[in-house]
Protein backbone atom coordinates (compact mmCIF):
# COMPACT_ATOMS: atom_id res chain seq x y z
CA UNK A 1 0.00 0.00 0.00
CA UNK A 2 1.41 3.21 -0.88
CA UNK A 3 2.08 6.16 2.06
CA UNK A 4 -0.21 8.32 2.08
CA UNK A 5 2.08 11.21 2.09
CA UNK A 6 4.18 9.95 -0.89
CA UNK A 7 2.35 11.58 -3.44
CA UNK A 8 2.80 14.76 -1.91
CA UNK A 9 6.20 14.47 -1.69
CA UNK A 10 7.25 13.33 -5.28
CA UNK A 11 5.05 16.67 -6.42
CA UNK A 12 7.17 18.90 -4.05
CA UNK A 13 10.43 17.27 -4.92
CA UNK A 14 10.00 17.44 -8.30
CA UNK A 15 8.72 20.95 -8.36
CA UNK A 16 12.07 21.65 -6.15
CA UNK A 17 14.79 19.49 -7.92
CA UNK A 18 15.44 18.63 -11.50
CA UNK A 19 17.50 15.54 -10.76
CA UNK A 20 14.66 14.53 -8.40
CA UNK A 21 12.29 15.43 -11.13
CA UNK A 22 13.86 12.91 -13.16
CA UNK A 23 14.46 9.78 -10.84
CA UNK A 24 10.68 10.05 -9.67
CA UNK A 25 9.59 10.17 -13.35
CA UNK A 26 12.14 6.71 -14.00
CA UNK A 27 10.13 4.96 -11.08
CA UNK A 28 6.84 5.39 -10.85
CA UNK A 29 5.06 3.05 -8.96
CA UNK A 30 7.59 1.82 -6.13
CA UNK A 31 7.83 3.22 -2.93
CA UNK A 32 9.05 2.76 0.71
CA UNK A 33 7.13 -0.15 2.26
CA UNK A 34 7.33 -1.75 6.13
CA UNK A 35 7.54 -5.57 6.08
CA UNK A 36 7.47 -6.59 9.41
CA UNK A 37 7.15 -5.64 13.22
CA UNK A 38 9.65 -3.57 15.18
CA UNK A 39 11.49 -6.56 16.90
CA UNK A 40 12.08 -8.48 14.27
CA UNK A 41 12.85 -5.86 11.85
CA UNK A 42 15.60 -4.76 14.39
CA UNK A 43 16.98 -8.25 15.28
CA UNK A 44 16.88 -8.79 11.35
CA UNK A 45 19.63 -5.59 11.06
CA UNK A 46 21.61 -7.05 13.51
CA UNK A 47 21.96 -9.61 11.36
CA UNK A 48 23.00 -8.37 8.69
CA UNK A 49 25.93 -5.83 9.82
CA UNK A 50 28.90 -6.36 8.23
CA UNK A 51 28.33 -9.54 6.05
CA UNK A 52 27.14 -10.49 2.63
CA UNK A 53 23.03 -10.57 2.03
CA UNK A 54 23.65 -14.19 1.64
CA UNK A 55 25.66 -14.83 4.77
CA UNK A 56 22.91 -13.08 6.55
CA UNK A 57 19.92 -15.00 4.72
CA UNK A 58 21.12 -18.25 6.07
CA UNK A 59 21.95 -17.19 9.28
CA UNK A 60 18.83 -15.45 9.56
CA UNK A 61 16.82 -18.81 8.97
CA UNK A 62 18.42 -20.68 11.14
CA UNK A 63 18.05 -17.91 14.17
CA UNK A 64 14.37 -18.29 13.17
CA UNK A 65 14.14 -22.07 13.60
CA UNK A 66 15.97 -21.87 16.76
CA UNK A 67 13.41 -19.01 18.66
CA UNK A 68 10.21 -19.40 16.76
CA UNK A 69 8.12 -22.31 18.08
CA UNK A 70 5.96 -22.88 14.66
CA UNK A 71 8.28 -21.34 11.68
CA UNK A 72 6.28 -19.71 9.58
CA UNK A 73 6.66 -18.81 5.75
CA UNK A 74 7.23 -15.31 4.81
CA UNK A 75 8.42 -12.61 7.02
CA UNK A 76 7.93 -13.93 11.04
CA UNK A 77 7.23 -12.09 13.85
CA UNK A 78 9.63 -13.19 16.26
CA UNK A 79 8.50 -12.58 20.04
CA UNK A 80 11.32 -11.21 22.02
CA UNK A 81 11.20 -13.37 25.54
CA UNK A 82 11.94 -16.91 23.03
CA UNK A 83 15.24 -14.93 22.15
CA UNK A 84 16.22 -13.88 25.77
CA UNK A 85 15.35 -18.12 26.85
CA UNK A 86 18.46 -19.11 24.32
CA UNK A 87 21.79 -19.57 26.04
CA UNK A 88 24.14 -17.37 24.04
CA UNK A 89 26.10 -20.29 22.75
CA UNK A 90 22.54 -21.46 20.77
CA UNK A 91 22.60 -18.20 19.23
CA UNK A 92 26.42 -18.74 18.32
CA UNK A 93 25.05 -22.13 16.75
CA UNK A 94 23.02 -20.55 14.28
CA UNK A 95 26.30 -18.82 12.82
CA UNK A 96 26.49 -15.64 14.89
CA UNK A 97 29.11 -14.15 16.33
CA UNK A 98 29.51 -13.96 20.08
CA UNK A 99 28.77 -9.84 19.57
CA UNK A 100 26.37 -10.01 18.04
CA UNK A 101 24.85 -12.94 20.08
CA UNK A 102 24.98 -10.69 22.82
CA UNK A 103 23.26 -7.68 20.66
CA UNK A 104 20.65 -9.72 20.10
CA UNK A 105 19.96 -10.38 23.42
CA UNK A 106 20.06 -7.05 24.36
CA UNK A 107 17.81 -5.93 21.95
CA UNK A 108 15.08 -8.43 23.33
CA UNK A 109 15.25 -7.48 27.14
CA UNK A 110 15.10 -3.82 25.98
CA UNK A 111 11.60 -4.59 24.12
CA UNK A 112 11.27 -6.92 27.54
CA UNK A 113 11.65 -4.19 30.31
CA UNK A 114 9.83 -1.85 28.08
CA UNK A 115 13.17 0.43 27.26
CA UNK A 116 12.26 -0.11 24.04
CA UNK A 117 8.14 0.45 24.13
CA UNK A 118 6.46 1.10 20.35
CA UNK A 119 3.77 2.33 21.75
CA UNK A 120 5.73 5.24 22.71
CA UNK A 121 7.40 6.32 19.76
CA UNK A 122 4.82 8.26 17.83
CA UNK A 123 4.96 10.62 21.02
CA UNK A 124 9.07 10.98 19.81
CA UNK A 125 10.52 12.86 17.46
CA UNK A 126 12.90 11.54 14.96
CA UNK A 127 16.04 12.09 16.78
CA UNK A 128 14.72 10.76 20.24
CA UNK A 129 13.49 7.90 18.33
CA UNK A 130 17.13 7.70 17.35
CA UNK A 131 18.62 8.12 20.51
CA UNK A 132 16.62 5.52 22.25
CA UNK A 133 17.50 2.91 19.60
CA UNK A 134 21.13 2.82 20.03
CA UNK A 135 20.86 2.90 23.79
CA UNK A 136 20.68 -1.04 22.19
CA UNK A 137 23.89 -2.84 21.93
CA UNK A 138 24.83 -2.95 18.33
CA UNK A 139 22.59 -0.19 16.97
CA UNK A 140 24.46 2.43 15.39
CA UNK A 141 22.80 5.78 13.79
CA UNK A 142 22.81 4.27 10.61
CA UNK A 143 20.66 1.42 11.50
CA UNK A 144 18.64 3.14 13.58
CA UNK A 145 18.15 5.66 10.73
CA UNK A 146 17.25 2.92 8.28
CA UNK A 147 14.93 2.03 10.89
CA UNK A 148 13.38 5.22 10.88
CA UNK A 149 12.61 5.19 7.38
CA UNK A 150 11.72 1.36 6.55
CA UNK A 151 9.78 0.53 9.50
CA UNK A 152 8.48 3.36 11.17
CA UNK A 153 8.13 5.27 7.63
CA UNK A 154 9.20 8.82 8.33
CA UNK A 155 9.61 11.05 5.81
CA UNK A 156 11.91 13.25 6.51
CA UNK A 157 15.28 11.22 7.74
CA UNK A 158 19.24 11.87 5.96
CA UNK A 159 20.94 9.43 6.63
CA UNK A 160 24.04 11.04 4.97
CA UNK A 161 26.44 7.94 6.85
CA UNK A 162 24.86 6.07 4.21
CA UNK A 163 27.47 4.98 1.29
CA UNK A 164 25.32 5.03 -1.21
CA UNK A 165 23.76 8.00 -0.29
CA UNK A 166 26.88 9.42 -0.49
CA UNK A 167 27.81 7.83 -3.98
CA UNK A 168 24.30 9.28 -5.38
CA UNK A 169 24.74 12.81 -4.41
CA UNK A 170 28.47 12.73 -5.68
CA UNK A 171 27.46 11.91 -8.88
CA UNK A 172 24.01 14.09 -9.39
CA UNK A 173 25.58 16.61 -7.56
CA UNK A 174 29.00 17.14 -7.51
CA UNK A 175 30.55 15.75 -10.77
CA UNK A 176 30.88 11.71 -9.23
CA UNK A 177 33.25 13.71 -6.41
CA UNK A 178 32.42 12.94 -2.83
CA UNK A 179 30.65 15.94 -0.52
CA UNK A 180 31.42 16.62 3.02
CA UNK A 181 28.80 16.04 5.47
CA UNK A 182 27.91 19.65 5.87
CA UNK A 183 27.94 20.21 2.10
CA UNK A 184 25.41 17.25 1.65
CA UNK A 185 23.28 18.52 4.64
CA UNK A 186 23.11 21.97 2.54
CA UNK A 187 22.31 20.10 -0.80
CA UNK A 188 19.28 18.12 0.96
CA UNK A 189 17.48 21.34 2.56
CA UNK A 190 15.59 22.06 -0.26
CA UNK A 191 13.95 18.36 0.11
CA UNK A 192 12.40 19.31 3.99
CA UNK A 193 10.77 18.07 4.81
CA UNK A 194 10.67 14.75 2.25
CA UNK A 195 14.15 13.82 2.83
CA UNK A 196 13.39 10.27 3.37
CA UNK A 197 11.75 10.17 -0.15
CA UNK A 198 14.68 11.91 -2.38
CA UNK A 199 17.12 9.31 -0.66
CA UNK A 200 15.01 6.61 -1.38
CA UNK A 201 14.75 7.99 -5.76
CA UNK A 202 18.59 8.65 -4.81
CA UNK A 203 19.20 5.13 -3.92
CA UNK A 204 17.19 3.46 -6.76
CA UNK A 205 19.39 5.54 -9.55
CA UNK A 206 22.18 3.59 -8.44
CA UNK A 207 20.12 -0.08 -7.55
CA UNK A 208 16.71 -0.13 -9.65
CA UNK A 209 15.84 -2.47 -6.96
CA UNK A 210 14.19 -1.27 -3.91
CA UNK A 211 16.21 -2.71 -0.55
CA UNK A 212 13.40 -3.59 2.23
CA UNK A 213 14.87 -4.02 6.08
Amino acid sequence: MKLRYWDEAALALSRRDRVLKRLIRRYPGIHLTRRSDPFTTLARAIVGQQISVKAADAIWRRFVTLVEEAPQPGFPSLVPSRVTAQAIAALRGCGLSQRKAEYLSDLAEHFISGRLDPGQWKKLDDEALIDALVDVKGIGRWTAEMFLMFHELRPDVLPVDDLGLQRAIAEHYNDGEPLPREAMFAVADLWRPWRSVATWYLWRSLDPIPVEY
